[in-house]
């Protein structure tokens, strides 16, 4: 059984396949691969089959539309508005509306470990500044004021408010929510397989061309700049993976290293002892709705994970009721593997770590 897990693309693509002059392409084999640049990151859409084109420039225009709804900084997304609505009811659409609450329920399920209301304290560390720095303690404790989700109040189905000082940023569901909408997309045109990368997220969809799973490789974080710097490699098929990593987004200040991943309780960089969590989880390819599903939901899961710290994490995938499985990769230089996923993760031997299966 597949579940959630966090991690890189890697080696999955194989090259275009076309047909001899004159012989119709197979179009099982027919592929179309486009590369985007949107939510501050490199993404990569792949697919097989006779609509691949048409699908992936379908992809494209939604990557555009989502980012263009949900980015904090793009000063005409119904996020923009709503953090600027100074205590203002602000109209939000369905989708919206779903999102913030699939948001919510993530923060009360990890014991507000994932909160969308840290926005001001990650732009307080200048991760969504033009220079990062460290803020004084006393700066934080006044933005943690402000930070919970009992500060997001839904005045309807349809219009939100938020308290004085509190702001929203969607960043850690958005790009789940757009590997489940392309999900949507590969269903209603019939793709027989295809690879999504949106950063740290992937989708493997179906199987390769040669009937054998998808390669996914799990970066190693102490190897970030290194291509083929595996902690090791993951066998996959109809399955979300999204990692979150410390080693991602940093920058450092008097020899001291502060990541992107920020612990709600405190304000700080989370230090949990993890600098790695890769969550997956099974793609249900009979859903059609395009609701906020396991795409969302390893996506907010990776970053609450993180911020736990190992044994936390472990005691959430056994009891949390969620089917997921996990790879952490510890400070202390061990890959921590889940049951659900020992078959099909291979070890790379070259990154030095001590390899352990949980159950």
């Amino acid at each position: 059984m597949r579940r959630w897990m966090a991690f890189v693309l890697a080696a999955v693509l194989t090259g275009g396949l076309t047909a001899c002059a004159g012989t119709p392409a197979d179009p099982d084999e027919a592929q179309e691969s486009i590369q985007v640049i949107a939510m501050d990151t490199v993404m990569i859409i792949s697919a097989y089959g006779e609509k691949s084109t048409h699908t992936v420039y379908m992809a494209e225009d939604e990557i555009r539309r989502l980012e263009g709804l949900l980015s904090r900084t793009e000063p005409d997304s119904q996020v923009s508005a709503l953090n600027h609505a100074d205590e203002q009811p602000t109209a939000v659409d369905g989708e919206v509306s779903r999102l913030l609450n699939a948001a919510a329920l993530y923060s009360e399920v990890t014991g507000g470990t994932f909160d969308i209301s840290i926005a001001p304290v990650v732009s307080a560390w200048g991760f969504t500044e033009a220079e990062n720095r460290v803020p004084s303690q006393a700066e934080l404790d006044g933005l943690l004021t402000h930070v919970g989700m009992e500060h997001v109040h839904a005045e309807s189905p349809d219009a939100v408010w938020l308290d004085q000082g509190t702001q929203v940023d969607l960043g850690g569901i958005a790009k789940g929510y757009l590997a489940d909408r392309i999900a949507m997309l590969l269903r209603e045109n019939d793709i027989p397989r295809a690879t999504i990368s949106l950063g740290g997220n992937v989708l493997a969809w179906g199987d390769r061309p040669d009937g054998t799973p998808w390669r996914i490789g799990v970066q190693d974080p102490k190897r970030p700049d290194d291509a083929e710097g595996f902690a090791g490699l993951l066998q996959l098929e109809d399955a979300y993976a999204v990692t979150s990593g410390g080693y991602q987004r940093y920058f450092e200040q008097d020899g001291k290293a502060y990541h992107h991943i920020i612990d709600p309780a405190t304000g700080y960089p989370a230090d949990s002892g993890l600098i790695s969590v890769t969550v997956v989880a099974d793609c249900d390819r009979e859903a059609s709705d395009g609701l906020p599903g396991t795409g969302t939901m390893c996506d907010a899961l990776s970053t609450a994970l993180f911020v736990m710290g190992e044994e936390k994490a472990l005691d959430f995938w056994r009891n949390s009721g969620y089917d997921f499985d996990m790879v952490l990769v510890t400070a202390d230089d061990r890959v921590v593997v889940t049951a659900g996923i020992a078959e099909q993760f291979t070890p790379d031997e070259a990154g030095g770590y001590a390899y352990e299966m949980v159950s």
